[in-house]
């Protein structure tokens, strides 16, 4: 979402540690390039205004202009002025008295009906809640039809419109189903326009009044340009938002949108899309993505990651192997796997500590998420005894066949070989560092090339 910024912020601040000593003129001059960079980003002017000359009343203090490292001090104080632009973490309301209502605003191609189906899904999974959720864009029926598919995926009801019905009606009626049926959260799906206009500004403020919203969420695009600003201020100023929610985050927007918003309204970011599965969908936690924006990484979100799609269990066959000094390509394949359930290869990339100034040497390496599904199909064109013991049984015209089967070159089945080769030689290292050296090795393996 930020890499138009995170690329110019970690060439500025790297020229800055180049230098022993900073002047005042050397802090102007790096402060004159995150301004450029913060428009190019899209960040509202009132937003890069305020956000430089905070930046600068405290960069060019005596305190940082003497300090050992005058630097790294900036810099930590262009990054905490970051996670504050951002705001902290917080969470979807629920005190309400059951059931709350959560309404979703927002134009047309935000992403709402997505965001309202993940939303049901997070709430239902993580949070153990009965959702309900509302169709109330009655001028599409194709959002309908989408919410009852996604309400299916999800496990999660819907109540649709019958013919004729308004929106208001609707949502009144879900709201009187979910008492009925004790449901603790209802997830009304407002329609959006392609513009703001007069009409829809009248039916939320009236959905609004007729549910008493615990939540009123902006769901926005997060590579929305200078129009993020007037679309927050208009929805705020009507409904006055509890938050917003950005979608398509795992896109590669310049991210303006998402300290624009925020700072404009005051209102706190506190989910994001990162993707188009269900489970799609995180916390916003300003810390960690000021980390990601100065090439910093953001270690916790990785090990979080991994955490949730790494079976207890699976980890451990895997451990009792490595002490063993056993790895086949079967177990390669299971981390493969493994590794596409965390998301997409690039966002993994850049919650990685320090890869700031490696991404474009990354890049031309062509490792993406292509690559991962190609590597998969050449293992299991394999059979059972040349993936347990490929380095003795495979020649030349197994290989042959193996490329054949899984619609990849011979060449591609030979890095793929040496990759495994060089895993098999990292696993028998990180025997002797027990769970730490498995995890370190896991995805650093991946991401290597023959």
């Amino acid at each position: 979402m930020f890499e138009t910024l995170t690329e110019r912020l970690g060439g500025i601040l790297d020229r800055l540690k180049r230098r022993a000593a900073l002047s005042e003129a050397d802090v102007g001059e790096a402060l004159r390039e995150v301004r450029v960079a913060l428009i190019e980003a899209d960040v509202a002017l009132p937003v890069v205004k305020d956000f430089i000359e905070a930046v600068r009343v405290k960069a060019i203090g005596e305190a940082v202009l003497r300090s050992v490292t005058p630097a790294q001090m900036v810099i930590k104080i262009v990054h905490d002025h970051l996670v504050e632009t951002l705001g902290p973490t917080v969470d979807i309301e629920l005190k309400a008295e059951p059931p709350a209502a959560i309404l979703l605003v927002g134009l047309q191609g935000s992403g709402k009906t997505t965001t309202a189906a993940k939303l049901a899904f997070r709430l239902k999974e993580r949070d153990r809640k009965k959702v309900l959720l509302a169709a109330l864009d009655v001028y599409r029926p194709a959002a309908q039809e989408q919410l009852s598919t996604l309400g299916a995926q999800a496990g999660v009801p819907v109540i649709n419109a019958v013919f004729g019905e308004r929106p208001v009606a609707i949502a009144k009626r879900a709201m009187d189903a979910a008492r009925r049926d004790g449901v603790d959260v209802v997830i009304l799906d407002s329609a959006g326009r392609t513009h703001l206009d007069d009409a829809m500004m009248d039916e939320i403020q009236q959905i609004r009044d007729a549910t008493r919203p615990a939540e009123t969420l902006l769901v926005a695009d997060s590579m929305t340009g200078q129009d993020a600003v007037n679309i927050a201020k208009a929805f705020h100023e009507l409904v006055t938002l509890t938050g917003i929610v950005l979608t398509r985050a795992d896109g590669d927007g310049r991210g303006g949108a998402a300290l624009s918003m925020r700072a404009v309204t005051g209102r706190p970011i506190k989910l994001l899309g990162t993707g188009e599965k269900l489970d799609a969908l995180e916390a916003f936690q300003g810390d960690r993505i000021a980390g990601r924006i100065l090439g910093q990484g953001d270690i916790v979100g990785l090990v979080e990651k991994a955490a949730q799609v790494v079976e207890k269990e699976d980890a451990e066959r895997l451990a009792r192997k490595m002490a063993k000094g056993e790895f086949t390509l079967d177990d390669m394949v299971d981390q493969l796997r493994q590794l596409k359930k965390m998301g997409s290869l690039s966002g993994l990339i850049d919650m990685l500590p320090g890869i700031g100034g490696l991404k474009q040497q990354i890049a031309k390496t062509k490792i993406d998420d292509k690559q991962v599904a190609r590597q998969e199909a050449i293992i299991l064109s394999m059979t059972p005894a040349e993936r347990r013991s490929p380095n003795k049984i495979l020649n030349g015209s197994r290989r042959r066949r193996i490329a054949t089967g899984s619609g990849t070159t011979v060449p591609e089945v030979n890095r793929l070989l040496k990759q495994f080769q060089q895993m098999e030689a990292m696993m028998k290292q990180a025997s002797r560092l027990g769970g730490k050296g498995m995890a370190r090795v896991g995805l650093g393996g991946l991401l290597r090339r023959g």
